[in-house]
């Protein structure tokens, strides 16, 4: 059927204008609909306070934020016979904030899989499970001051570890240096995150969450100590890496970072098809399938080798570490000239054009994507790395599936890289605000689908999990009904499982989605985004920073919006009730009466079918709705029309498309 969108005149009447409805030219209103809308409380102001010297009213940093600084050497050792992690720490902690600090709080995340973890009674039932680690085992914890080593005071309470000072840390940029020795048993696949898996050539260690890392000190809550659970991820001070990993000489590491040291564990072919591969569009093998059991690919043949690597600025590094690899690359061609490296490890298992033969594509296409986009990413390495993991992120370097391929290859991996931006660049507490890492990284990797080989992969519409074919806002409707569903605002450990995807990732990516094409507009929303993500980049917003960045930004007052979809489950139901000509005479145009018959408040479009089969529409603004329940419209029409519908295109997660459309009498 062709569509034909017109502009044309129209009339808004608040609903119950009475001098209009006297005058006889339109029908009255039903005074039967029912309900739940309040535009008082829709509408009422959502922020009260006027920002402060640290963290503006109009969103931005204020002038007088600060955030901590952490600096790690790290020395580690991987027994692979043992299956364990043996390390030496060294952390330069400057406190920048204006407060003097007696104690510092550190991570100690590899506590969750002790037997009494905190993290086992997350579930509603304590069930022991049969496979656990004995956690950090710490030989030494010592303070570096004025060239003298002493015993530090600490205690650790699950995945926490308080270190009481002799002399308070004095602040605007006081300094201490820990030391820590300490080692611990590698989980296995119960790792989740962080594991070593048998491969047919071999075993991959994935270690993640492998060293004491900082708590963070901030101005919203202090010492941010919430312990380690499992769902939630992390929250870290930046800094730089400069680290050191020892394994035995036949393994392969691919970690954050640069290699500092590439000619002591790589042969001379590697090195150059490295440099091949800097300069090259195309994937280049570094270390083919038929070399992975081949000695000659390796510089030594006996001992171990120790594979050095530095990162700066940044919040953490991770790494895989394997003698079952095959490694490619290619260049990543970012703006201003700038380039990085595309690469990627995997096992046999998991090689073909249609899996990860096209991993090293599918990172390269994305970064460039997201650079050009949002904000140039600022490592010389991205990585993606196969092992049982299946979908985990870390700073240069991602952990995704062994068995993926296709269209699940291509989607886990742009997401995963896509959390470089959230929450890697703008560091974002996780732990606390899942959506702001989940949901605006699920957003952003919707628009690379669309954006990547014409389209390959798209539509993708949710996260890495697609809950159906069908429309995005009808999908997450059954979790706004449900009244145990929890909000978006809810912190990350309390969502439980079978709501985790729709309301940390899904239902925060509608959001956005529907504020940048339905509400904001894509040029207002995406300019007021940028702007969000330059403003905090390497610093930790609030949530309550990206709203008001996004409302400065775009010019918006959005206090409706994030009600409506973050701070509650708000139900939207737009119903036509009616549609007439006036004075019976299609001449004098068509009166339409829709309601809001829930609590939400959304723009929305209105579209007339007419009988010679052309199409006119109309969007109406949110303020529609800020006094009124119920709104009478007249269409001024000159032909007969068949019917009249609100929301044509369900974009909006209206929970009863039934009374959407109403036939003309």
């Amino acid at each position: 059927m062709k569509l034909k969108l017109v502009g044309f005149g129209l009339i808004l009447l608040v609903a119950f204008n009475a001098d209009a409805q006297r005058r006889g030219r339109r029908q009255a209103i039903p005074d039967t609909i029912t309900s739940n809308y309040h535009p008082a409380e829709a509408f009422s102001p959502l922020f009260t306070d006027k920002g402060n010297e640290f963290h503006s009213a109009n969103g931005n940093p204020g002038p007088k934020y600060w955030t901590n600084r952490a600096d790690y050497i790290l020395k580690a050792t991987i027994d692979t016979t043992a299956k364990t992690l043996t390390a030496t720490e060294n952390i330069t902690y400057t406190n920048n904030s204006p407060d003097a600090l007696p104690y510092l709080w550190i991570q100690l995340d590899q506590n969750t899989y002790k037997k009494d973890a905190r993290a086992n009674f997350l579930g509603g039932s304590y069930v022991q499970s049969p496979q656990h680690t004995d956690g950090y085992q710490l030989e030494s914890v010592s303070i570096l001051a004025n060239g003298k080593v002493t015993k530090a005071d600490y205690i650790v309470s699950d995945t926490r570890m308080q270190v009481r000072l002799p002399v308070a840390l004095t602040a605007n940029g006081g300094k201490i240096t820990l030391l820590i020795n300490y080692h611990y048993t590698i989980p296995g696949t119960f790792g989740g995150r962080t594991d070593y898996n048998q491969t047919k050539n071999g075993k991959i260690y994935e270690i993640a969450q492998w060293y004491p890392r900082m708590c963070v000190y901030d101005d919203s809550h202090g010492w941010d100590t919430l312990p380690f659970l499992g769902s939630g991820e992390f929250y870290c001070e930046y800094g730089n890496f400069d680290y050191s990993v020892t394994v035995p000489w036949d393994m392969i590491v691919a970690g954050s970072g640069e290699l500092q040291n590439p000619a002591e564990v790589l042969t001379a072919k590697q090195l150059a098809r490295l440099n091949e591969a800097r300069n090259s569009d195309k994937t280049i093998m570094i270390r083919t399938l038929a070399e992975v059991n081949d000695p000659s690919s390796r510089p030594v043949h006996k001992g171990n080798l120790t594979w050095h690597f530095k990162m700066f600025n940044t919040r953490d590094v991770a790494f895989g570490a394997s003698n079952a690899y095959i490694w490619d690359a290619a260049r990543i061609n970012l703006p201003g000239g700038k380039k990085s490296l595309s690469m990627s490890v995997y096992p046999v298992e998991s090689a073909g054009p249609n899996g990860w033969g096209r991993s090293t594509e599918y990172l390269k296409k994305s970064v460039e994507y997201f650079s050009e986009k949002w904000f140039v990413y600022p490592y010389p390495v991205a990585i993606n790395e196969a092992g049982t993991a299946g979908g985990m992120e870390y700073p240069g370097i991602l952990f995704d599936g062994i068995r993926d391929k296709g269209d699940e290859l291509y989607w886990v991996t742009a997401h995963e890289i896509g959390h470089n931006w959230f929450p890697m660049i703008v560091g974002s507490n996780e732990r606390r605000y899942a959506f702001m890492d989940e949901g605006f990284n699920t957003f952003i990797d919707i628009y690379a689908a669309d954006a990547f080989n014409n389209g390959e992969y798209a539509p993708k519409r949710d996260g890495e999990y697609a809950p159906g074919k069908g429309n995005p806002a009808d999908e997450i409707v059954p979790t706004i009904v449900d009244p145990k569903a929890p909000v978006i605002m809810t912190a990350a450990d309390a969502v439980g499982g079978n709501y985790r995807h729709p309301v940390e990732y899904f239902k925060p990516a509608l959001a956005l989605v529907t504020l940048r094409e339905h509400v904001l507009g894509k040029d207002r929303f995406d300019y007021a985004f940028k702007n969000y993500i330059h403003q905090w980049a390497y610093k930790h917003p609030q949530p309550e920073d990206f709203f008001r960045s996004m409302e400065s930004g775009a010019g918006e007052d959005l206090g409706w919006y994030w009600k409506g979809w973050f701070y509650n489950n708000w139900k939207l139901d737009l119903a036509a009730i009616s549609a007439e000509y006036v004075n019976k005479d299609p001449k004098n145009g068509i009166q339409v009466v829709i309601a809001n018959k829930e609590q939400m408040a959304m723009p929305f479009t209105v579209e007339v079918k007419l009988k010679d089969g052309t199409k006119q529409r109309v969007s109406f603004p949110v303020e529609t709705w800020m006094n009124n329940r119920v709104v009478s419209l007249v269409f001024a029409t000159t032909s007969e029309a068949e019917s009249v519908t609100v929301d044509p295109d369900k974009v909006l997660p209206d929970l009863n498309r039934k009374n959407n459309t109403v036939t003309v009498k």
